[in-house]
């Protein structure tokens, strides 16, 4: 009989589709306005504190602290206690410390703050990844996380519009751009009772009637009829029902006897067969952490030390991030044609030109030429790099695979933001972008070494 993750991948992309691909990106987009809100917070903060570049730096650099251990943690936990779960808590925890950090009365509270605020931003993006991987057919998978991710587009437009029309409207102005971060907390509830849990962890947990359950319900939005019986699941579900499972259901002890197969057959993301694609998703992931947070970070305080003023930098960056959706539209559309590693690699070549010609603009013209070029290709790098990842590993080690190479990503993302002060101070702006250039060739020479993964069942690794 056919699975029920076979079932789901033969499916049509539908209404129940479009629902969690919404509810996802919603969650997403918040946490790329939060990740942005800061970088026009730290130009505006340089001006009415008077803070030295060091002080910014630990600004833009902590919150990524809290991502690495978060990525790391979230990850865990999702193949323990469930995507769904996770994603909600992540959400409430970074809504409920990003309100509390415009409060704040000092630099220090701040820092504690933004750490917090880390941790629930960290965990939430290889969850919800995760999540929206394990339901999307397998024909458009590709495709449907890279629209995932394109939702982190909206979010930072959504920062360089508060930055550009909150932030300069005065000296509190900072304080109420990041109390909308207040929006996440509420938006967790919709998150935990609007969306339905992965099918895959599930049946991997012996939850097998609500594996069904979520599964019929896909189909009759499909309009599909679900076969005359139960399909049988996945691996672990079948080892679990051979091992008297299913008749212990009404006694409380199948969670327990498909928990401990599960963890018996656990493979670890550094074994023989999934080391080498571990590793280049490592490097992939730290090259684009460091250009990303080192140059978008640190972009509208740049644009103020070479001389304009708040306004005009704030517009400057909201023109630039626009040209972030188109990157992950074609990064989409490339995806499904090209096929995963392709695109990712090209895409991260892109940037590191793009990289290069930032670095040596010196109008208007040409900064937002150079800037808008890359945020066109880093962004689809992005796109691409959250739809590779969850492919390259088994159902019962997705999420802390996918979390782990995260959190080794936001190591990158924690130096870069330190280091930008001290590579202008030594060869200025063209040395910082060489340098972020650098970076993503690094990484695109790894890309080029991970498995193609396109219109294969996330099942067969």
């Amino acid at each position: 009989m056919t699975s029920r993750t076979e079932r789901l991948d033969g499916l049509p992309f539908t209404r129940k589709h479009r629902k969690l691909l919404l509810g996802s990106g919603i969650g997403w987009a918040l946490d790329a306005m939060d990740v942005g809100l800061i970088s026009f917070v730290m130009a505006a903060l340089a001006v009415h504190w008077a803070l030295t570049p060091t002080e910014l730096s630990w600004i833009g650099s902590i919150g990524f602290v809290g991502m690495a251990i978060g990525a790391a943690l979230g990850g865990l936990l999702a193949d323990k206690i469930g995507r769904r779960q996770v994603f909600a808590a992540t959400l409430l925890v970074y809504g409920l410390a990003t309100g509390a950090a415009a409060l704040s009365t000092g630099i220090l509270m701040l820092i504690v703050l933004r750490f917090i605020v880390g941790l629930g931003l960290g965990a939430e993006l290889p969850v919800a990844s995760t999540l929206v991987s394990e339901f999307a057919p397998r024909r458009i998978r590709g495709r449907v996380v890279v629209i995932l991710e394109g939702f982190w587009a909206v979010g930072w437009i959504m920062a360089a519009l508060i930055g550009y029309f909150v932030v300069p409207t005065g000296d509190d102005g900072w304080r109420w751009a990041l109390a909308v971060g207040l929006v996440p907390a509420a938006y967790a509830l919709v998150i935990r009772f609007g969306l339905p849990e992965s099918v895959r962890f599930l049946e991997s947990r012996g939850r097998v009637d609500e594996a069904e359950r979520i599964v019929r319900e896909f189909e009759a939005s499909a309009g599909v009829e679900p076969p005359a019986e139960a399909a049988p699941g996945s691996r672990a579900e079948s080892a679990a029902t051979t091992a008297g499972t299913t008749a212990a259901t009404t006694s409380g002890t199948a969670p327990s006897r498909a928990a401990a197969f599960e963890e018996a057959t656990r493979e670890s993301i550094w074994s023989p067969r999934l080391r080498r694609r571990t590793g280049a998703l490592w490097i992939v992931w730290f090259g684009i952490n460091f250009s990303y947070y080192g140059a978008f970070i640190w972009l509208p305080s740049l644009l103020v030390s070479q001389g304009f003023d708040l306004v005009r930098s704030f517009g400057y960056t909201l023109i630039i991030t626009l040209a972030q959706l188109p990157g992950y539209a074609v990064a989409a559309w490339l995806i499904e044609v090209w096929g995963r590693r392709v695109t990712l690699a090209v895409f991260l070549s892109g940037s590191a030109v793009a990289a290069g010609l930032f670095g040596l603009a010196d109008t208007p013209a040409t900064i937002i030429a150079a800037g808008m070029a890359l945020s066109f290709f880093n962004l689809g790098a992005w796109g691409a790099l959250y739809a590779i990842g969850p492919e390259l590993y088994p159902t019962t080690t997705r999420g802390s695979g996918t979390g782990a190479a995260a959190a080794f990503g936001r190591i990158a993302s924690i130096i870069a933001p330190l280091l930008v002060p001290v590579m202008l101070g030594a060869g200025g702006t063209a040395m910082v972008f060489g340098v972020f250039a650098a970076a993503f060739v690094v990484a695109a020479l790894a890309a080029f070494t991970l498995p193609e993964r396109k219109g294969v069942a996330l099942e067969e690794t």
